[in-house]
């Protein structure tokens, strides 16, 4: 590119007596990353140049000769041949000034009636947008993937816990759907914020409108935008919709950071519960015997950067005046990092909980060998019209004498268990075992097997809803 092109492409040049100096160049450009934006840059400027033809700025040959060669610039990006200048600072102006270089006149005429800020508005909304779709369907394998192992799981018996401690029998499949109630709210919470996302601010030009008869409903409708940004001085300014996506990637990420912490204790020698498949763990350089879940050790690590994008996208915007600002510059990259190791994570957590490998005999021992089923004496007693404070008191004694003595709760003999309290009969031990205790819990929400399967059912009937 020419200097004598870069001055006639600038929008801004004719100002200034002197150029910018390198360093600011260098400093200020956002291309080095914003390029990602150019398809939707190309998508927008497509609709914008049909919109100028309908009000009788570019006449249907100059439209034709942008639209085609549009299509060059997508060809030769596509193609890894086309040549981004830092002089231009941005995809904005290296993609305008491509296009003036195929097409001559017409591609001067382009930017009428809009500006770069809210150009650039209008690329994040397209780009995110896109983007959510994606991530959605990710999340919706990625429900499939927790659906189809519950289901495997539905009557598989470990030990529920509380504080790290074992409280009460519930089944693998019951806790791995807490999980997915987490990542359906998760994938509710995206489809929301996709609604606020797909709002066109193309027209608001640099803060106040335009001053050409401009038909924004035109290119709403060509660019599949729900509604038009109302004020223009917000349009260019907000920055609320990527804030959303990114309170939506950390509660996500936080999720699947609880995830991984009990995957890693799950996998652990010291449980045992799970299996992880060779192919998603790493070895050590010291220790030949090792075998590391190194996938959500590290999706537990990601988690923090993707709380930390969130936090800098709120202080970017907590003392901005309005309107537009070259603060926004720095919303691109927390942004583009956040969506790549949003899909990466749900992409790889999909093959990881599918190709879990249970030990069930494992989960089973984390059970009987415990006092879980405490609250099912405590239960029993109330049933025998004991109050439950009483109850609970004396389940403590009995758990305090079978701790003393090194038994287990169904070990303990009936005439002892009479001791405690009188009305214990010969039917304590039927509530002791866990089936008994899991088929208990037979309601909505509950640990029953049976209503798991229910739980897994209705999760299934509403995946493409």
């Amino acid at each position: 590119m020419t200097d004598q092109l870069q001055k006639k492409t600038e929008g801004w040049s004719g100002r200034f007596s002197s150029p910018v100096s390198d360093k600011v160049q260098k400093y200020t450009a956002s291309i080095s990353f914003d390029k990602r934006l150019a398809k939707s840059d190309i998508q927008g400027s497509r609709a914008h140049a049909m919109m100028l033809r309908s009000i009788g700025v570019l006449s249907e040959k100059e439209l034709q000769k942008i639209i085609e060669g549009l299509d060059t610039i997508s060809t030769e990006i596509q193609e890894g041949v086309f040549f981004w200048n830092v002089q231009l600072e941005d995809v904005h102006l290296n993609v305008e000034a491509r296009l003036t270089q195929i097409v001559g006149e017409p591609g001067k005429k382009l930017h009428t009636g809009r500006s770069r800020n809210d150009q650039v508005a209008t690329d994040l909304r397209l780009w995110l947008r896109d983007e959510i779709d994606c991530i959605n369907q990710l999340l919706t394998d990625l429900r499939i993937a927790i659906l189809n192992q519950a289901e495997k799981n539905s009557s598989t018996i470990m030990a529920g816990l509380t504080h790290l401690q074992t409280a009460q029998p519930i089944t693998f499949g019951h806790h791995l759907m807490a999980y997915h109630e987490m990542f359906l709210r998760d994938q509710e919470r995206l489809i929301d914020v996709r609604k606020r996302v797909n709002c066109l601010p193309l027209g608001s030009a640099a803060l106040a409108g335009t001053s050409f008869d401009i038909d924004r409903e035109y290119v709403r409708k060509q660019l599949g935008f729900e509604s038009i940004c109302e004020n223009s001085i917000d349009a260019v300014s907000d920055r609320d919709f990527i804030i959303e996506f990114l309170s939506f990637s950390s509660i996500f990420m936080t999720h699947i950071s609880r995830l991984s912490e009990e995957i890693i204790m799950w996998n652990s020698d010291t449980n045992s519960y799970v299996k992880l498949p060779d192919e998603l763990c790493t070895g050590s350089s010291i220790m030949p015997q090792k075998k590391n879940p190194d996938v959500p050790e590290l999706a537990r690590g990601k988690t923090g950067r993707i709380i930390g994008n969130l936090i800098s996208l709120l202080i970017l915007m907590k003392a901005q005046p309005l309107a537009y600002n070259k603060d926004n510059q720095e919303d691109k990259e927390p942004l583009f990092d956040t969506v790549d190791t949003i899909k990466e994570t749900i992409d790889i957590f999909s093959i990881l909980i599918d190709s879990l490998i249970v030990n069930h005999s494992n989960m089973r021992k984390s059970v009987d060998n415990s006092f879980c089923t405490a609250t099912d004496l405590a239960d029993y007693l109330v049933a025998k019209n004991i109050a439950f404070r009483e109850a609970h008191e004396a389940v403590s004694k009995i758990v305090s004498y079978a701790e003393k003595n090194n038994l287990l709760l169904k070990n303990i003999q009936l005439n002892k268990y009479k001791e405690f309290v009188p009305q214990i009969e010969n039917d304590v031990y039927e509530i002791l075992d866990p089936e008994g205790s899991i088929k208990a819990r037979n309601h909505i929400g509950g640990t029953n097997p049976e209503r798991v399967i229910e739980a897994i059912r209705r999760a299934r009937s509403m995946l493409n809803k």
